[in-house]
């Protein structure tokens, strides 16, 4: 499938790399990510190009699923699962959906999931974008810049250490929304 991937899009450039990104926000199981990395090794003077191309991609796709989730989400849910399973699901992506939405915008989760249930338990649209857009560009940028310093040399090190490192940093996300929320509730005593 990573063959396929490469074989189909890689041809297309900057077209390919955003139709990627849009159908990956969705539904397509191959991360962007593998492709971002093959058109910065091979022009690594557009990195940066590339990485806003998967950014915009990758927001339309997310804005796209959420959409969808919206829409068709809540009557396919209800075949599958029991109202009481849905409104528990619902009542803990109210409380942390910035939190959701950073983690799974940054780390290797499936951002597809997120942006779906996102639209089905109709999170705040507008904070839904933004904060989509602040965590998906962190992500394709540092990938383009190290990309764009580093070169060949660093393939080895996204390919073996990125989705450790950005899982961790999901983790310190997750911690640190926890000890703020903590902070807060105690500061306000």
């Amino acid at each position: 499938m990573l063959e396929w991937t490469k074989n189909t899009f890689e041809p297309l450039g900057a077209t390919g790399l955003f139709f990627l990104a849009f159908i990956e926000s969705i539904f397509f199981p191959i991360p962007v990510d593998f492709l971002l990395i093959v058109l910065c090794l091979a022009r690594p003077e557009l990195s940066l190009f590339f990485a806003l191309v998967t950014l915009v991609g990758s927001i339309l796709g997310g804005i796209f699923g959420y959409k969808l989730g919206q829409y068709l989400g809540l009557p396919i849910l209800k075949k599958m699962f029991s109202e009481k399973k849905i409104k528990t699901v619902h009542k803990y992506y109210e409380k942390y959906e910035t939190l959701a939405i950073a983690v799974a915008g940054f780390t290797p989760l499936p951002y597809k999931v997120f942006a779906v249930s996102a639209g089905v338990f109709y999170i705040n649209f507008k904070k839904f974008v933004v904060v989509s857009t602040i965590t998906r560009g962190a992500r394709f940028f540092l990938v383009a810049t190290l990309l764009m310093f580093y070169g060949e040399a660093i393939t080895g090190f996204i390919d073996e250490y990125f989705n450790t490192i950005t899982l961790a940093s999901g983790v310190l996300i997750v911690v640190g929304y926890f000890v703020y929320v903590k902070w807060i509730k105690n500061k306000k005593r």
